[in-house]
């Protein structure tokens, strides 16, 4: 399930067309791997505790085992008979008769007692953010990171929401495709971008998507995107400086070539960006591989630039279940340091009177009001030192006038319990000067 650190959202697809498995055997599929991936940390606890060892004691595929045989018994309504036998019968076949018994016992001790009885006996003697993490299915660095943000009455709704797996967002190309096309083909349209759907079922199923219409972007993307192209700023070139996979490029070339500009799209790895060329194919976009800190583009030269810098993708958790375990508090100091280097190669590049959109994936606020603070304050610094580059933050909340609860402001904060979205972040910086 770990072993090669695949991502569960984008393997499992492939694995159902590989194997055709399609309506309920698709769906037991589907939530029996997103579901233990997203509650293998207390699923950890709950295994410690029924066989009485610790997990080093166990082979890593073992644990596997007795995590998906946990998921069935404790959130899956499978009769015990039925997965113990899975299980047992998946070790016999993966790892061998010697791991059966074990394997046999461990799912019948946590079959003794049902999830919220699990969770209320390990909760005993724990703090409120353990406890939260706990019966949430976080690591404790994530409550608190989101424990900063957020209120305690809305805390863990707003844990709880990240352990809800999403509908599908697609994101119709302007000048190719409509949202009512998407309608017409069985799909509903989003509250907030004029650009979205939501899909239930295999997207490729859709021929708009199949022929390059329509992509699969979640709407917080969008909103954050289409922001960028609502601030006053003079038409013409463009910048996606972190483009890859490509959605956001494809959103953006589209828009610029309404206005008659064109987008130059920066992405450090080929294969991905292969991914953007694909894309954005048909649309005035050139596909730059080269690290966005070091592009060979000229400075003071674009009209709109946006840094959707990589980050630890604590937003979308409940898409990528996994990340939660994977990630580490120790990411986040490398991961701000590269966002702060990329925010100001932005800030280089954009002419003066033009706007920069920094964008995250997370919450986490080192990622995102941390970084902006922190470049604005550099730039501030050389531009009176006589460098010319200086910084007002924009209001980015004016540029997405028809969605509530954006936070304090400036900058704005998007959240699934909230918005429905991924918790996507976004400030708005005009280069003055």
């Amino acid at each position: 399930m770990n072993g090669d650190g695949a991502y569960a959202n984008l393997a499992m697809p492939a694995l159902l067309r590989e194997r055709r498995l399609t309506g309920r055997d698709a769906a037991f599929a589907t939530e029996l791997l997103a579901g233990t991936c997203r509650w293998q940390g207390s699923y950890d606890t709950i295994i410690v505790a029924a066989a009485g060892r610790p997990l080093k004691e166990f082979q890593p595929a073992v644990v596997d085992l007795l995590r998906l045989g946990a998921h069935q018994i404790l959130a899956m309504r499978v009769p015990t008979p039925a997965a113990v036998a899975a299980g047992v019968d998946l070790a016999a076949a993966t790892v061998g008769e010697r791991v059966t018994g074990l394997v046999n016992a461990v799912l019948r001790r946590i079959a003794e007692r049902n999830l919220d009885e699990w969770l209320d006996q390990l909760s005993e003697g724990l703090d409120d953010h353990d406890r939260l993490a706990l019966r949430t299915a976080h690591p404790r660095w994530i409550v608190d990171a989101y424990a900063e943000l957020l209120e305690p009455s809305e805390l863990e709704q707003a844990l709880a929401a990240n352990n809800h797996s999403p509908a599908i967002s697609l994101a119709v190309r302007p000048g190719l495709a409509e949202v009512d096309d998407l309608v017409r083909a069985g799909a509903q349209p989003s509250g907030y971008s004029p650009f979205a759907a939501r899909w239930h079922g295999d997207p490729a199923e859709l021929a708009l998507v199949r022929d390059g219409r329509v992509g699969v972007q979640d709407e917080g993307s969008q909103l954050v995107t289409w922001a960028l192209t609502k601030v006053d700023a003079a038409p013409g070139w463009w910048l996606d400086l972190c483009a890859g996979p490509g959605g956001k490029s494809a959103l953006l070339g589209g828009l610029v070539a309404l206005e008659g500009g064109t987008l130059d799209a920066v992405e450090p790895a080929e294969h991905r960006a292969e991914l953007v060329r694909r894309a954005v194919d048909g649309l005035p976009v050139t596909v730059h591989v080269a690290d966005g800190r070091s592009a060979p583009l000229p400075d003071a030269a674009f009209d709109r630039v946006l840094v959707d810098a990589p980050c630890t993708g604590l937003g979308a958790l409940r898409r990528r279940p996994e990340a939660r375990w994977r990630r580490r508090p120790e990411d986040v100091a490398e991961l701000t340091r590269l966002q702060r280097e990329l925010l100001a190669a932005a800030m280089r590049h954009v002419r003066p009177g033009g706007v920069v959109a920094y964008v995250t994936c997370s919450p986490h606020l080192a990622e995102t009001v941390g970084v902006v603070a922190a470049v604005s304050r550099r730039r501030g610094k050389q531009a009176a030192d006589g460098e010319g580059i200086a910084v007002e933050q924009l209001d980015a909340r004016a540029y997405l006038p028809d969605v509530p609860d954006l936070g304090p402001g400036p900058a704005v904060q998007l959240w699934p319990h909230r918005h429905g979205t991924d918790a996507m972040f976004l400030a708005l910086l005009r280069r003055s000067g």
